[in-house]
């Protein structure tokens, strides 16, 4: 016996214990799609190094530790690689010897006279934490 509120059509969706298509239009009905079982092709090895440099870096732009620090207008900067570096910049600021900085530089003063290493002057110059 069915009265007007009792629902006579079956639910919507697969019969209980069956699993749903996984491909077709009902797969793609807010479903995502199975992952393919086919590997992706191998990558080849490349035949030499690359004749330019895969990371370019910005020429103006050098990192590294304080070695001779104060309130400037001389630096010292040595890099990770090794580089040593004399900077010279008016009202750049106290640096502290070790501390690790990110430096632009660009030309150096010819007046200017701060120690052992390559000459730059002092575009910008900040703490790395």
């Amino acid at each position: 016996m069915t009265d007007d509120r009792t629902p006579t059509a079956p639910p919507a969706g697969p019969p209980p214990g069956t699993r749903p298509p996984t491909t077709g239009p009902a797969a793609s009905a807010g479903r995502p799609a199975p992952l393919s079982a086919t590997p992706p092709p191998a990558r080849r090895r490349p035949a030499a190094p690359p004749r330019h440099p895969t990371d370019q870096r910005r020429p103006d732009l050098l990192a590294g530790r304080i070695t001779r620090g104060g309130d400037g207008p001389c630096y010292g900067l040595v890099t990770d690689d090794g580089r040593e570096y004399a900077l010279h910049g008016t009202g750049m600021g106290t640096f502290a010897t070790g501390t690790t900085v990110l430096v632009t530089v660009g030309p150096a003063d010819p007046a200017a006279t701060c120690g052992p290493g390559t000459p730059l002057g002092i575009v910008r110059i900040s703490v790395v934490r």
